[in-house]
């Protein structure tokens, strides 16, 4: 089978296309055709030396951890999946799940079924965004009807999901991002939008619930002071918000909670719940075949795409 794998660590042309041994599933795991993966800023930050590269183990290794197929074969022990059954996942994160391949293998208790009206592509750009996006929503930052909720990076892979979530929770929702962005985010319910080129956010926001940061470095101490005393920064590591963030917040009296995503079936059957019903939309903004993953990985990088990036692997 067709796999992912770079040899070492740097750019996307370290990425190669070669082919390896088709895996077999343990006892309580399954095998999935992997028709599209989704492609996350965790992937190539990963690849390049930061990300998730501590948990990767040693080098060659791959990345990659979205994935949307059909069953294949199932372990002893699988109860909730038959050969031929359509699934979305986020397997083994953050160890290696190596899900750039034909064929990928994971505990059958972290794939959920993809919902009937949902396709293959939107199903490989779901489950760590939308989990991510979940988690922040409804575990870290607990939103409840009425909160007010700035998002900074509103209109990434994350952050679109996000503003989607808030507002179900019943937040009032405001986001900062590119101008261009704003009013596809409006549509997605986003109440206010601000165009971080238009100048500073924190002399148009005051005294917000929640802030959810996607940016991070300086941008996550600038945050806070548009925080309520008691208020909370939810700053995601990708991010890179730093270590003092945590000090610098005491003598305003807010809070910072971080998150690191983990494979969650609760919150992603949650998610697909929405999906099916129309309540919730996740952008795929650009797709790329396997053999041209590197591209796919530049343009991440480069912020060019609206929305997520899949590699289409099967039809």
């Amino acid at each position: 089978m067709r796999v992912v794998r770079q040899n070492e660590l740097g750019g996307p042309e370290v990425l190669h296309v070669v082919q390896g041994p088709i895996p077999e599933p343990l006892p309580t795991e399954i095998r999935v055709r992997v028709h599209a993966a989704g492609v996350n800023p965790v992937d190539w930050k990963t690849r390049g030396g930061a990300g998730m590269v501590k948990a990767m183990g040693p080098l060659p290794f791959s990345v990659g951890w979205d994935v949307a197929g059909v069953v294949d074969t199932v372990g002893l022990g699988v109860s909730r999946f038959s050969p031929g059954d359509r699934v979305m996942g986020m397997p083994w994160f953050p160890r290696q799940a190596a899900t750039y391949a034909d064929y990928v293998t994971g505990p059958a208790r972290q794939f959920v079924t993809i919902p009937e009206r949902v396709d293959m592509l939107v199903a490989a750009a779901t489950p760590l965004a939308a989990t991510t996006a979940w988690q922040i929503v409804h575990d870290v930052a607990a939103i409840k009807p009425d909160d007010r909720v700035l998002i900074v990076g509103a209109g990434g892979g994350v952050g679109h999901i996000a503003v989607q979530l808030a507002r179900l929770a019943g937040g009032v929702v405001a986001g900062v991002d590119a101008a261009d962005k704003l009013p596809w985010l409006t549509k997605l319910g986003l109440h206010h939008g601000h165009d971080f080129r238009a100048g500073d956010f924190t002399e148009v926001y005051h005294d917000q619930d929640v802030v959810i940061d996607f940016l991070g470095g300086e941008m996550s101490v600038r945050a806070l002071s548009v925080l309520r005393r008691g208020g909370l920064l939810v700053s995601v590591p990708s991010s890179g918000a730093g270590d003092g963030l945590e000090h610098k917040a005491a003598p305003a009296g807010v809070r910072v909670g971080r998150i690191i995503v983990e494979p969650d079936r609760v919150a992603l059957e949650e998610v697909a719940a929405r999906l099916s019903a129309g309540d919730l939309s996740v952008r795929v903004g650009a797709t790329y075949p396997l053999d041209a993953v590197a591209e796919a990985h530049q343009a991440g990088e480069m912020g060019r795409v609206h929305g997520k990036i899949v590699l289409t692997v099967a039809d």
